[in-house]
């Protein structure tokens, strides 16, 4: 549908696309979900290429970034848009930059296991990730209208203190950005993640009903509903084991794992 070297748009449905990015080591997935008023776009990527040239071929709609977390990988492209929306949680971190990560480690991130050509003019050297004010804020509970499509806000804390997911009610997609993913562990041992945390939060969307599919920000697009099963399972083995706590290293399961 779209031919661009950098980016991969997969059509979801007629109006849900995931526009991805497999030639950078975490194969990162943003979604542009569009409504009969505006649109959603969840999360602007890595910011190696510019992902405004890829929503504007596939909408014409005003696009409003909802951020799942202030996490570089995550938020490349806001600069690209007018109405930027984040939890409180990670408002400070998208303001004035990620907290506990240096320029020099996000820029060896960015550049390295590059297995595409980049766009012209990316320099890993000198890449500077997004920093700036938000429109506004996003609390858990909050229903995003985009006209005869909503989304429901869930405050999903653990990865960071602001992390957010979409639950779209009309289609039961569920947008879990760095919450639960296949592939790669998920993490939650630096120290601005808590394992408490985000346990809780597992438990949360382990019990969402309506749920017919599940899109993480990384590695395979589209889980199947049956995840949240041995999600349940896993939350309830990590803590009759008391190993959610930091530091007790890589947890294994069924379609997913944790690092601690």
């Amino acid at each position: 549908m779209i031919n661009d070297p950098w980016f991969t748009v997969q059509q979801i449905d007629d109006t849900t696309f995931a526009i991805s990015e497999y030639g950078h080591w975490e194969k990162v997935h943003s979604f542009l979900l569009l409504g009969q008023d505006k649109a959603a776009l969840i999360d602007t990527g890595l910011g190696i290429g510019n992902i405004r040239t890829i929503t504007d071929q596939l909408t014409g709609l005003p696009v409003e970034v909802l951020t799942t977390h202030v996490h570089t990988d995550h938020i490349g492209g806001h600069g690209e848009f007018e109405r930027i929306w984040v939890h409180e949680g990670d408002l400070e971190w998208l303001v004035h930059g990620i907290q506990g990560l240096s320029i020099e480690q996000i820029r060896r991130d960015i550049g390295r296991e590059l297995s595409r050509p980049v766009p012209v003019g990316f320099d890993p050297e000198s890449y500077q990730p997004f920093q700036g004010e938000p429109a506004g804020l996003l609390r858990d509970g909050d229903s995003v209208e985009l006209g005869g499509r909503a989304l429901t806000v869930y405050h999903t804390p653990g990865h960071s203190p602001g992390h957010l997911a979409f639950l779209d009610e009309k289609n039961g997609y569920l947008f879990t950005g760095d919450l639960l993913y296949d592939g790669t562990p998920i993490y939650a041992f630096y120290p601005s993640t808590s394992p408490v945390d985000l346990v809780q939060s597992l438990e949360r969307i382990g019990k969402l009903q309506g749920v017919e599919r599940i899109f993480g920000s990384h590695n395979t697009l589209g889980l199947e509903p049956e995840i949240l099963t041995e999600v349940r399972r896993a939350v309830q083995f990590l803590r009759e084991n008391n190993l959610v706590a930091f530091g007790t290293g890589l947890h294994a399961f069924k379609g997913f794992s944790i690092q601690f």
